[in-house]
């Protein structure tokens, strides 16, 4: 295996594992991020052929972190490595580019297997993720439930992962390089387009559709 990769998950020991592991298969790991923001600025500047991302990170999800790789670089394989089988998760982290999934409880035998499959052109999904989509799939047949809001912008998704996160208009305006004025619209608009109003019940639904699970 020999591969140039990137790590991106808010757990040092989780990257040390990965990168210890991954040495052994002869690939190399140019970079580590302990966010999405740096994720997504790590792979413009390295260019790798993988990316590892956890689903859950902070400042930048991993669902977004992957929908701006895969515009920025579309050549770019990405392995989504979560503790979530939620299809939620599953659903949008593919939606979003992502070339394969798996549980972090997973082998490191069946995570070097993803990855020559990913490098084939091919997607890997470990069989309880499978499962997760067969019964996601049976249940759109049988009911009109929408999942996120498909007028969600990608920029008012991290505008909401931002503000979900606890972070003042200030903040988020310093974050993204906006001016409070435009977060505030922003803000409006995404309170708007769910029909929700208040930030409890934005916090709520960020945590619900996997844009933040809101960790100490």
């Amino acid at each position: 295996m020999s591969i140039r990769v990137i790590l991106a998950d808010d757990h040092a020991i989780i990257r040390d594992g990965l990168r210890s592991l991954l040495t052994q298969q002869k690939a190399e790991v140019v970079a580590e991020a302990s966010n999405g923001r740096m994720a997504v600025e790590m792979t413009r500047q390295h260019r790798p052929d993988l990316v590892i991302l956890d689903v859950s990170m902070p400042d930048l999800n991993g669902i977004e972190a992957a929908r701006q790789i895969r515009a920025d670089v579309p050549s770019v394989r990405i392995v989504a490595l979560s503790m979530h089988s939620d299809r939620r998760f599953v659903a949008e982290m593919l939606r979003a580019g992502a070339n394969g999934y798996l549980l972090k409880d997973c082998a490191f035998d069946e995570l070097s297997k993803a990855i020559e499959t990913i490098l084939t052109g091919q997607i890997y999904l470990s069989s309880r993720i499978t499962g997760v989509l067969v019964e996601d799939y049976m249940t759109r047949l049988t009911s009109d439930t929408p999942h996120m809001a498909s007028d969600i912008s990608a920029r008012e998704r991290e505008v909401l992962q931002l503000l979900a996160e606890g972070k003042t208009t200030k903040q988020v305006a310093l974050k993204l390089h906006l001016s409070p004025k435009t977060v505030e619209t922003h803000r409006h608009n995404i309170m708007r387009k769910l029909k929700i109003d208040n930030i409890a019940e934005l916090t709520k639904y960020a945590i619900r559709e996997g844009l933040t699970d809101i960790r100490e």
